[in-house]
C-alpha cells in the first residue's frame, strides 16, 4: 500500500485531471474508479492513524493519563 501522501497526491492529479475536461469518457470513468479506490485507501489510513494518536491528560492530582483521541 501507498503512503498516505502518495495517495494524496495521485488523488489530487486525478481531480485535476477531470477538471481539465479533456479525457473521454471512458477515460473518466477509469479516472473516476481508481480516484475512489484512492480516496478508500486515504480515509483507511486516517482512520488507523487515528487510533493509534492519544493525549495524554492531566489528573486533579496531578498524574498523567492516557486517553484515546476523539
Amino acid at each position: 500500500m501507498q503512503s498516505f501522501e502518495e495517495s494524496l497526491k495521485k488523488l489530487e492529479a486525478i481531480v485535476a485531471q477531470m477538471e481539465r475536461g479533456d479525457v473521454t469518457l471512458e477515460e473518466s470513468i477509469k479516472l473516476f474508479e481508481e480516484g475512489t479506490k484512492l480516496a478508500e485507501q486515504c480515509k483507511q489510513q486516517l482512520a488507523e492513524a487515528e487510533g493509534k494518536v492519544e493525549i495524554l491528560v492531566k489528573q486533579r492530582n496531578g498524574a498523567m493519563k492516557r486517553e484515546p483521541f476523539v
